[in-house]
């Protein structure tokens, strides 16, 4: 079958490849295009075609049908008989040249598939230089000799297709759905495709049939479970092509059990099934030290196998990998956890103990859906309070804290040895804290203190006592409980890899960012050595990272934090919310509308109810408030305020926000009032990177006077040389010459958001000296900063478009552009209502418009 896709699909990501085949055609013999069955050879052959003037075009297709017929692939080209005793071939060559003026170029979609008569004469035509050929053909599939040779012999080049990379499958998925597309959604459709553009067309199809895939808050976005469509069945069941009996069974077991150890499934079949399967591309191999493992060579072959599979075929077939992997003697850790998998799946018993340690195990891998699944079962079985305790802490991260809570106080008579009381104490602690009972969560654990008398879990009790100072917001007693946790003496890896975790944590957030990369890189860079022990460890150390960047003002390595962060599935992470960093990063560096997204990619990934969500939503209404979407903001806000209430680090977004909101609805003394707010909540708790953001902001709103001297004191306690400039920035307003050196820091930062107040502040501060020229050219610099950045209005940019309104005037101008009657105008800013008209009016004279919507689009202009 040929490739052939709608026209709806967007040509995009064969750049290269196309320029290569028309450089091909134009000044050598041609070439050919090699690559799996819906790749897109066919496609990247027309477009190039698409392309070619003062060309004399032949088409022609291998087809099944067609190959048993004499030059069939040429029949509809090919008229009359040969003349006397002419020889086939040049026969054929004339009836081709006779296609029309112009140079000969002769395309052969599915060359594989050529008649013996068609193949030689395309090669006939390749070797005498009697036309230029652009050819495609099928990998792996056996090709005629002629074919064959047309590479070999390098009569043409030839290049091979690879499948679509995620960046190409995202750029095909906006083209092809018209709008935005979650990157989430692009992951999964990248994954679940590997990058086979038919395969990709065929699973949206069916996406959009069932609503799995739909338009959602402006994106489109996938929900739930891949339905394969008859097609799209047929399709993948046409490429899978026919097995025998033991061809089958290989296939079904790596399709139960991938990555499935070659060794182990060659004992449950044969050698010879699995290397036939393997010839045809079925199922690859991969190294895993001394180990082979075998898997499905296309993710939707295992779709379409498990789906022939019935209920009863299904669980037979999982027993026998459980039996098999049990009689080798389960060496690896990851054993356990496969056989404990396959147990459960088919419904043949398995042990306590072996539920218990494979959801450990399945903990350790980040994968918290199937652990929770198999601590219940091990609870199911009568695992007892360690299967509880486990259970507890993957619910927390799953969004359910309170039924982890229920089930733990009801396990807490159950906790008789040390071990169990710790395990027990443990999870309960972390739970209340995650739901909010801070006081209760300090008790617990206050409490496993005093009364642990092994080391280890001493020294365990004291990092969870950390993690719960810090959701409170006490910075200095998380320090204090890590102090103690080192004072003990006995370190475990699993306890280093917490401690180290928290300290690099609590040091980015008190603004010790240097401090905090030191401990934190260097653990990134040996994880594979700590990450098993430490499930936990690995979502604090990069949370930690993300806020250490931000706050030394690295915006560079905050964003590639934040992305590699936003990789690992939201729900699988005892800390989220990475899009949140993701979306100040694009703010500061004047990427607004990037922040939107950045969050909506995270909020569709994010459980409802989840802390972390907050932070996302706070980010969310302070980008939208910016761009002027006033309610969407207001909306925003409030969600987040709710979720956000819990935790101290996560409030401190929502209080940052709400100062753009207010700003956005033109009442600049309130987001003054809330800025200060701001900077009293994080300096109550610590937070010494949001303390600066806060005083900073007061520079941005026009309110200077408050922040330098602190900003100068902060710049000498938090790490890096953000805070000393953003210090400096106040000390320099009114300073023309020094707010152009500021700007120009901030842009080298990357912060062209800042870059563009800056010098928005400095034509200010020329003009009121009356140096006009300087006020000009620094006026022209601000808005080409201004232009870089996607839509943000700020108080100094709203005075960029409005240098000739008193500060007053302005304010009320972006009152009345809110939406703001004359009457609440007045009432918010305790002037009379003609007092507030008269200033209004004055205003649309001085701008030259007539009424509020005139103004609204003025601003929305900036």
């Amino acid at each position: 079958m040929s490739e052939q896709l709608g026209s709806g699909w967007p040509f995009v990501g064969r750049g290269g490849p196309l320029a290569t085949v028309r450089e091909a055609l134009r000044s050598g013999a041609g070439v050919m295009i090699a690559g799996e069955a819906g790749v897109g050879k066919s496609r990247l052959a027309a477009q190039a075609l698409a392309g070619l003037k003062g060309y004399a075009v032949v088409r022609a297709l291998g087809t099944e049908t067609a190959s048993m017929i004499p030059f069939g692939a040429f029949a509809h080209v090919l008229t009359g008989p040969p003349e006397g005793g002419e020889n086939l071939l040049r026969w054929a060559a004339r009836h081709l040249r006779a296609a029309g003026p112009g140079e000969l170029v002769v395309s052969v979609d599915d060359a594989h598939r050529l008649d013996p008569a068609s193949a030689a004469l395309v090669h006939y035509l390749a070797e005498n230089g009697e036309a230029r050929l652009l050819v495609t053909v099928r990998s792996g599939e056996p090709q005629p000799a002629p074919v064959a040779a047309l590479w070999k012999d390098e009569l043409i080049g030839r290049i091979e297709l690879p499948p679509l990379t995620r960046e190409e499958v995202g750029r095909v998925l906006t083209g092809a759905l018209g709008g935005e597309v979650a990157a989430e959604t692009v992951r999964h459709l990248a994954r679940v495709s590997g990058g086979n553009v038919l395969y990709l067309r065929e699973v949206v199809h069916a996406g959009r049939t069932s609503g799995s895939l739909a338009e959602r808050e402006g994106q489109w976005r996938w929900r739930g479970e891949l339905s394969m469509t008859t097609r799209l069945r047929e399709l993948v069941s046409d490429r899978i092509g026919h097995l025998d009996e033991d061809e089958r069974e290989v296939l079904e077991l790596v399709a139960f059990g991938e990555p499935l150890g070659a060794e182990l499934l060659a004992e449950l079949t044969s050698d010879r099934a699995v290397e036939r399967v393997e010839d045809r591309g079925l199922v690859v191999s991969e190294s895993e030290g001394r180990r082979e493992h075998l898997r499905l060579g296309h993710p939707l072959y295992g779709e379409v196998v498990r789906a022939g599979c019935g209920t009863l075929r299904a669980r037979r077939r999982r027993r026998m990998l459980a039996d098999a992997l049990e009689a080798t003697g389960l060496r690896r850790r990851e054993d356990q956890l496969l056989a404990a998998v396959w147990r459960l799946d088919s419904g043949s018993a398995a042990s306590p103990e072996m539920l218990v340690a494979a959801a450990r195990l399945a903990w350790t891998r980040q994968d918290p859906r199937l652990a929770a699944r198999l601590a219940k079962a091990a609870v199911d079985a009568g695992a007892g309070v360690a299967a509880v305790a486990l259970l507890g802490e993957v619910l927390m991260v799953l969004g359910d804290a309170d039924a982890a809570v229920a089930a733990l106080r009801q396990a807490a008579r159950h906790a008789v040895t040390e071990e169990e009381r710790a395990q027990h104490a443990f999870s309960l602690g972390i739970n209340l804290a995650w739901a909010g009972a801070d006081a209760e969560a300090c008790q617990v654990l206050d409490v496993a203190v005093e009364t642990l008398t092994d080391p280890a879990w001493r020294q365990e009790a004291y990092v969870y006592r950390c993690v719960v100072d810090c959701f409170g917001g006490r910075l200095t007693g998380a320090a204090r409980a890590l102090d103690r946790a080192r004072a003990v003496g006995v370190t475990t890896l699993r306890g280093e890899a917490h401690a180290a975790c928290m300290e690099a944590w609590v040091t980015a957030y008190a603004g010790q960012g240097e401090r905090s990369l030191a401990i934190a890189e260097p653990a990134m860079a040996t994880v594979e050595s700590w990450k098993d022990e430490a499930p936990h460890a690995l979502a604090s150390y990069l949370d930690a990272l993300c806020a250490a960047y931000t706050y030394t003002g690295r915006l560079d390595e905050a964003a590639g934090t934040a992305e590699r962060a936003m990789e690992l599935p939201a729900a699988e992470m005892s800390v989220s919310g990475f899009g949140a960093y993701r979306a100040v990063v694009s703010r500061l560096r004047g990427d607004v509308t990037g922040a939107v997204r950045w969050c909506a990619d995270d909020l569709a990934r994010l459980p409802p109810g989840e802390p972390y969500r907050g932070r996302v939503l706070a980010e969310q209404a302070h980008a939208l408030a910016l761009l002027g979407r006033l309610d969407q903001a207001r909306q925003a806000l409030a969600e987040a305020g709710e979720l956000a209430a819990r935790w101290a680090f996560t409030r401190q977004h929502v209080a940052h926000a709400a100062v753009w909101v207010a700003a956005a609805g033109g009442d600049l003394d309130e987001a003054v009032r809330l800025c200060l707010a701001a900077a009293e909540h994080a300096e109550r708790h610590e937070l010494r990177g949001g303390l600066m953001f806060a005083l900073h902001d007061l520079v941005r709103l026009g309110a200077p006077g408050p922040a330098a001297d602190r900003l100068t004191a902060l710049a000498g306690e938090v790490e890096g040389p953000l805070a000393a400039l953003l210090a400096r920035h106040a000390r320099a307003v009114g300073d023309p010459a020094e707010l152009g050196a500021v700007a120009v820091e901030f842009e080298r930062l990357g912060l062209v958001l800042y870059a563009a107040e800056a010098t928005a502040q400095q034509a200010a501060a020329y003009r009121d000296a009356g140096r006009g020229i300087q006020a000009r050219g620094a006026q022209t610099r601000a808005w080409a900063l201004a232009k870089r950045c996607s839509g943000g209005t700020t108080p100094a940019l709203v005075e960029l478009a409005t240098p000739e309104l008193t500060p007053r005037q302005r304010e009320i101008v972006q009152l009345a552009a809110a939406g703001l009657t004359n009457r609440q105008i007045a009432d918010r800013l305790t002037l009379s209502t003609r007092t507030a008209a008269n200033h209004l009016q004055a205003a649309y004279d001085k701008l030259g418009v007539n009424d509020r919507t005139q103004v609204g689009r003025l601003l929305a202009a900036l």
